[in-house]
């Protein structure tokens, strides 16, 4: 990659990803409760809200076991390989959330499908911090590491924001009640 625009073109693809896991991240911690209710019913509002963050917190579990299997894919087949994988895993786990219909539709089905979005996105995560920090430390032009590197961090931060300022305007707005329970997302 030796022009700008081929580097500029490399640093989004692999920040896309950053940008993506902090943005569901954020999104689901600001609508747990929500999630409990769409996905963990229960005559308790408490107990539903556990097993809402249980399964958030599931996917951190998950984040060292990726790690080491993904780390060593990337080993045998190239950091780019390893990435495009990463960040299709992480796509494919958050597409699973976003569509999956709720309890009431699919029964004890739907939080075991959000589960597994979890799951994966949590092992995807577990490797693509430090991947994409030493990949665009790799393709950046010499006495610029720093500044390519900081898109790592940067995405994650717009991320933050976006899904802040994503949940104001879905609550202060006209949305459909969908789209604020987080249930049925892939439906309008």
């Amino acid at each position: 990659m030796s022009t700008t625009t081929g580097k500029g073109k490399a640093i989004f693809r692999v920040v896309s990803g950053n940008f993506l896991e902090m943005f569901d991240f954020m999104v689901y911690g600001f609508y747990a409760t929500a999630i409990a209710k769409t996905f963990f019913p229960s005559d308790s509002a408490f107990a539903s809200l556990m097993l809402s963050l249980a399964t958030f917190g599931a996917g951190f579990l998950m984040r060292p076991l990726g790690a080491i299997f993904l780390g060593a894919y990337i080993d045998r087949h190239g950091r780019k390989k390893g990435l495009v994988i990463t960040l299709a895993m992480m796509a494919a786990g958050t597409i699973l959330i976003a569509c999956v219909p709720g309890y009431a539709t699919l029964g004890v089905a739907a939080p075991l499908i959000v589960l597994f979005g979890r799951l994966l996105q949590g092992f995807s995560a577990g490797v693509e911090l430090g991947g994409v920090s030493v990949y665009l430390a790799e393709i950046a032009t010499p006495g610029r590491k720093g500044f390519f590197v900081s898109w790592q961090s940067a995405s994650q931060q717009a991320a933050v924001v976006f899904a802040g300022l994503l949940g104001v305007g879905l609550n202060t707005g006209s949305a459909p009640k969908t789209w604020v329970t987080g249930a049925g997302a892939c439906r309008s």
